[in-house]
């Protein structure tokens, strides 16, 4: 859970504001305008939720009242950047003095966290619905629409009752009536396997028809995880630092077949280089590429790092970022990127986060067959509160990233290593589970481990053995992907320190990437 400057403190500030909210009076329906609703973040107890109101007349708004519902056991916590006061379980959220006035097209946002674990439902804007839809005498918005149960080729789905007059409810993909039924489930057959889709439902009578409910996303199985293919253990290798090794003396040394080659920034605004300055054809990176490939292997490029001017925060749209990687896919036809996020450029920056997840939106709807990897730092304990946000915007704005990818090193793992990859391992299963509702094999599958040979930064020790550990515990769970930083540390220098070319420990050469390949 992360506070923000506008945040009431405590629970107590919030009663308090609200005693002051009392007197304010409710702004009356002044236009048409949306509310629309999403989760930031979900912890076990709770969530952050935010709604984004906007105008969309010809005309401003000089100020806006937004009511809801909020389900049994669920109950209201702090709040900012609107007065919000709860009355039982109904909820009125009304402007502040500084964001009341919209002018045609404009939006503003407010946020609160909720205790317990249902979304809001029956909403309202202005007197309308927050959807802009909704007709007078209509039922009310089913609430707490939920996956039940997935199949290779279905999902079921349930939602609670509404009351009053139904005629019965409608299953909505998109746009696109999936089922129309009496009862407060279904299931939705001839779905395709191992995919996402995203299902909002309505109840309507002879009236009209209701608003749609807050979508869920749900996941079939089938997926394919683990070492079923080469693809899934691709060592990093950097062909610009660190002494870097012929390829084809790793491979007939160790097995591997696949890399994942570092990396690809920015050469200029929103044009790809290999670090910044190295064209696509020519050139160390692309000479590297194609020695693995004549050696029978392939690459999966990384796109980001830590260090170096980058292509997320220099595109100026999803669209312009996901024509920049198109432009690598084109070059190298390849099979797999991977999006390595750090630092404050990319991952502690919402704009860049939701560029690079639309983006990979329009990646995967141009190219359904390429894999995609969001490889992320991590606590011990799973996802920073930037890492919660990036996985659950991946599923609100239904980006289909593949895999998701956590680095357990320079995250205070101290003397244990394998217990906190661990540890942070079924961190990110259960961040997963809660964004996309998946079981947790399901999220297994569209997991990965990226570790740190040798000594870390911080000097956290990953030996051969307990690589070897980590691997079998991975393997046994069928993670999507096994990989480490990076083959050019792979030899050894026993206190040696943290250096580009060896791990700073005693070892065999490529010892790491050995281990790695048999996954």
């Amino acid at each position: 859970m992360r506070l923000r400057s506008r945040r009431v403190a405590t629970f107590a500030a919030a009663l308090a504001a609200a005693l002051v909210a009392a007197t304010v009076v409710a702004a009356p329906p002044a236009s048409a305008a949306t509310a629309a609703f999403v989760r930031v973040s979900t912890w076990d107890t709770g969530y952050e939720g935010k709604f984004t109101v906007t105008n969309n007349t010809s005309a401003s708004i000089s100020s806006w009242n937004v009511q809801f519902d909020l389900p049994a056991g669920s109950s209201l916590g702090v709040f900012w950047d609107a007065v919000l006061t709860a009355s039982g379980q109904h909820v009125t959220a009304v402007n502040q003095s500084w964001n009341g006035n919209l002018g045609p097209g404009a939006s503003t946002t407010f946020g609160f966290n909720v205790n317990g674990k249902g979304d809001p439902t029956n909403c309202t804007v202005n007197g309308g619905s927050c959807t802009g839809g909704g007709s007078p005498g209509a039922p009310a918005t089913p609430g707490n629409l939920r996956v039940t149960g997935t199949a290779n080729t279905s999902v079921s789905l349930a939602w609670n009752a509404v009351s009053g007059t139904v005629t019965g409810y409608r299953v909505y993909e998109g746009n696109t009536v999936k089922a129309t039924v009496t009862g407060t489930s279904t299931t939705i057959s001839g779905l395709a396997a191992c995919s996402t889709y995203n299902y909002t439902v309505t109840a309507y009578n002879s009236s009209g028809e209701s608003a749609k409910s807050a979508a869920v996303p749900a996941t079939t199985t089938g997926c394919t995880g683990g070492g079923t293919g080469a693809m899934a253990a691709a060592p990093y290798l950097y062909p610009g630092w660190g002494d870097p090794p012929a390829p084809s003396t790793v491979m007939n040394a160790t097995g591997v077949k696949w890399f994942t080659i570092a990396f690809m920034l920015s050469g200029g605004g929103c044009t790809p280089a290999w670090d910044g300055n190295g064209p696509l054809s020519g050139g160390a990176h692309a000479n590297t590429i194609a020695a693995i490939r004549a050696a029978g292997g392939d690459v999966i490029p990384s796109f980001g790092g830590w260090s170096g001017n980058k292509l997320g925060p220099n595109c100026s749209s999803a669209s312009a970022l996901a024509g920049a990687y198109q432009q690598v896919i084109n070059a190298y036809g390849l099979k797999a990127i991977d999006i390595d996020i750090e630092n404050s450029d990319e991952f502690e920056n919402e704009v860049v986060q939701d560029r690079i997840l639309g983006a990979l939106k329009i990646v995967k709807q141009n190219n359904p067959s390429i894999k995609t990897i969001v490889t992320i730092g991590t606590s011990t304990t799973g996802p920073s509160w930037w890492g919660t946000r990036l996985i659950n915007q991946a599923a609100a704005l239904g980006a289909n990233v593949d895999v998701f990818t956590i680095m357990p090193f320079d995250f205070g793992g101290g003397a244990n290593m394998y217990q906190n990859t661990v540890n942070a391992a079924e961190g990110l299963k259960n961040a997963l589970k809660s964004a996309f509702g998946w079981s947790g094999a399901t999220a297994y599958a569209h997991m990965g481990i990226s570790g740190m040979n040798g000594l870390s930064d911080q000097q956290e020790l990953t030996t051969t053995a307990i690589w070897t550990q980590i691997r079998d515990w991975a393997k046994a769970r069928g993670l999507a992907r096994f990989t480490f930083w990076s083959v050019n540390r792979d030899r050894s220098c026993p206190n040696g320190g943290v250096v580009s070319n060896c791990s700073g420990i005693a070892q065999n050469a490529w010892e790491f990437t050995s281990i790695t390949a048999k996954y």
